[in-house]
C-alpha cells in the first residue's frame, strides 16, 4: 500500500469511526465521549502509521513508545473521568447543547466529525516519520525524545499530585498547592504543550516533519484558549470561589514560575 492510499484509507477510518462514537453519544445521552475517542484515535493512527511505514525500524519503534504511552494514558484518564461522571454530561457539551437547540444532534455530528480530521492533521508529524526516505537518526530524534518524555514525566507527576490530594482533601473549596501546583494552576496542561512541542521536534528529522508544527501550536492554543485552561477556571471559580481567587492571584495560570506573594 502507498504512502496516499495510507492516509485515504485512515481519513476514511476516522469518518466512519467518530460517526460511530457520535451515534453512540447520541444513544447514551452523552457526548463527552468524543474526548476519549479523540486521544484514543491520535494514538492509532499514528501506531499504524509507524508500524507499517518504510523509515529506520528504530526510529520507528521510539516514535510508537511515546506516542503509545501518551495515547494510552490519556484515553484512560478521560474514559475513567467519562464513566465515572455518566450521565453526567461534560459542562463544555451542556453549554454546547443548550446552544445548538434545536438542532444539537445534527450539529454534533458535524462537530463529531472535524473531531476526527484533527486527528488526522494532529497525527500527521508521525506519518512523516512513519514513511521518511532519510533514515538516518539525528539531533531532532534526540531532542523531540528527550523534550517528550520531559512532558509526560511532567504531567504523570502532576496527576499524581492532584489525585493523592484529592483523596486527603474531602473539602470541595480546598485548593492543591502541592508539587507543581504550587508553581502553575495547570501544570499538567503546559507539560501536555511540551509533549507536543516534543512530538514535532522528533518529526522534525524527517524531511517533511518541519511542516507540522502547526500541531503544537494548535495543542497549546486550545490547552490555553479553549478546551483546557478556561472551562476548567470557570468551573474552579463557580466551586471554590474567594479561595480559587486568590490562587489565581499569587500561582501563575500556565508556565510553573515561583508564586507571587499575596
Amino acid at each position: 500500500m502507498t504512502e496516499i492510499q495510507w492516509l485515504i484509507l485512515t481519513i476514511a477510518a476516522m469518518v466512519i469511526i467518530f460517526g460511530l462514537a457520535w451515534l453512540f453519544g447520541k444513544l447514551i445521552n452523552n457526548y463527552s465521549i468524543v474526548d476519549a475517542v479523540w486521544a484514543a484515535s491520535i494514538g492509532s493512527i499514528g501506531v499504524t502509521w509507524l508500524s507499517f511505514g518504510t523509515n529506520t525500524f528504530s526510529i520507528r519503534a521510539v516514535a510508537i513508545a511515546i506516542l503509545a504511552f501518551w495515547s494510552i494514558r490519556l484515553t484512560r484518564l478521560l474514559a475513567a473521568r467519562i464513566y465515572r461522571n455518566h450521565p453526567i454530561e461534560d459542562s463544555r457539551y451542556v453549554e454546547l447543547r443548550q446552544s445548538w437547540q434545536p438542532n444539537s444532534a445534527a450539529i454534533f455530528f458535524g462537530f463529531y466529525q472535524l473531531q476526527a480530521i484533527s486527528t488526522i492533521l494532529l497525527a500527521l508529524p508521525f506519518y512523516f516519520v512513519a514513511f521518511d526516505a532519510n533514515q538516518n537518526w539525528s539531533t531532532f530524534e534526540t531532542s523531540g525524545l528527550i523534550v517528550a518524555v520531559i512532558g509526560i514525566i511532567g504531567e504523570s507527576t502532576a496527576d499524581s499530585q492532584m489525585a493523592a490530594f484529592k483523596n486527603s482533601h474531602q473539602d470541595p473549596k480546598s485548593i492543591c498547592r502541592v508539587g507543581l501546583w504550587k508553581y502553575s494552576r495547570h501544570p499538567n496542561y503546559f507539560f501536555e504543550s511540551v509533549i507536543w512541542f516534543g512530538f514535532y521536534l522528533f518529526a522534525c528529522g524527517s524531511t517533511w516533519g518541519w511542516s507540522t508544527v502547526y500541531a503544537p501550536l494548535i495543542m497549546t492554543f486550545l490547552l490555553l484558549k479553549v478546551t483546557g485552561i478556561p472551562p476548567a477556571e470557570k468551573s474552579s471559580l463557580a466551586r471554590k470561589g474567594n479561595a480559587f481567587r486568590r490562587y489565581q492571584e499569587t500561582t501563575s495560570a500556565f508556565i510553573p514560575l515561583p508564586p507571587k506573594k499575596p
